[in-house]
């Protein structure tokens, strides 16, 4: 026990410390390193905490795509390269006024989750009582899942509709920028990418399966499986290309769409949207989950590229 607590004491002042790093250093790419770093080890903390759900989101989202996402933004900001050198196109610092609003509206967030903290009733039964009794009725075995996409499905389906607003977004912004050339990838990429994509895939298929029983279901999966996307991007094994876009598209609405018809289904047949029939619940939750992950993973990837796909010169495809 006292092993356990002074890991858990390093472990927490690790968490603060490093996003304190993260924070105060000056150079890009060290602190989204630092940022990845932090990721990992709030995924460790959530585990810890016996909240294997968002250990699981946590280290494929908040370390892995995250840092991804950032990394490629600082190369597209420094015209492609990583280094400070690599260009002229690094954004100039904020001023003392833009740091100092951020800075006031930081505080104001950070009071207001304090003030949220503070005035919550203390000593009051949870809803776990509520989520076990309707357990039964709801289609799978596992707690999560069945707040995630019966219970509170109306937020899981908001979620959804968030990351397809920030894909159209993107792909509306990065319309009229300059295309950024990807980073030469050695052998020893090529090789691992190689071995690394079909075993991620299978995790992914694992992760969507088991979450009906287990933690794991779409968002863990789509993550797993953009991951392997953004993998297929970098060693160039997906090679995005006009034709693909009715097919991304596809991808992008299908979680939300079938999301949405399975709620007016619902409601047609003389229930409330997402009140599945406890027979066909378990199917409905799985064909939901399915579809959500497909658009996840696409568009975890989309967001990483960046721009609708454009067509590639000769010259990159011999590349």
């Amino acid at each position: 026990m006292t092993v356990l607590l002074a890991f858990d004491l390093l472990l927490a002042a690790s968490i603060v410390g490093l996003a304190a790093a993260t924070l105060l250093m000056r150079d890009a790419f060290a602190m989204i390193v630092a940022f990845i770093v932090f990721g990992m080890l709030m995924a460790l903390g959530w585990a810890r905490l016996v909240a294997p759900d968002v250990a699981l989101a946590e280290v494929a989202i908040g370390a892995g795509l995250s840092g991804a996402l950032l990394l490629r933004t600082l190369a597209h900001l420094r015209g492609g390269s990583l280094s400070a050198q690599g260009g002229a196109s690094v954004s100039a610092p904020a001023n003392g006024a833009t740091q100092g609003v951020n800075a006031l509206l930081a505080g104001l967030a950070t009071c207001a989750l304090g003030l949220a903290y503070l005035g919550a009733p203390q000593n009051v039964p949870g809803l776990e009582a509520h989520v076990a009794d309707a357990m039964p009725e709801s289609g799978v075995t596992h707690p999560v899942t069945a707040v995630l996409l019966n219970f509170r499905a109306y937020d899981t389906l908001m979620e959804v509709v968030v990351l397809l607003a920030a894909v159209i977004v993107v792909w509306q912004v990065e319309r009229g920028l300059a295309e950024t050339p990807a980073p030469a990838l050695g052998t020893v990429y090529q090789g691992f990418a190689r071995v690394a994509l079909p075993v991620a895939v299978i995790a992914g298929g694992y992760l969507l399966w088991i979450g009906a029983e287990a933690p794991g279901g779409a968002f863990q999966a789509g993550a797993v499986l953009g991951a392997v996307a953004v993998l297929g991007l970098l060693s160039r094994h997906v090679r995005p290309a006009p034709a693909h876009r009715p097919l991304a598209r596809g991808a992008f609405v299908v979680g939300t769409a079938v999301f949405a018809l399975v709620a007016l289904g619902v409601a047609g047949a003389g229930r409330v949207a997402f009140e599945y029939p406890p027979a066909q619940a378990k199917t409905l939750i799985l064909l939901i989950e399915a579809m959500v992950t497909i658009s996840i993973a696409a568009t975890l990837a989309a967001l990483f590229h960046g721009r609708a796909p454009v067509a590639v010169s000769r010259e990159e495809t011999d590349r």
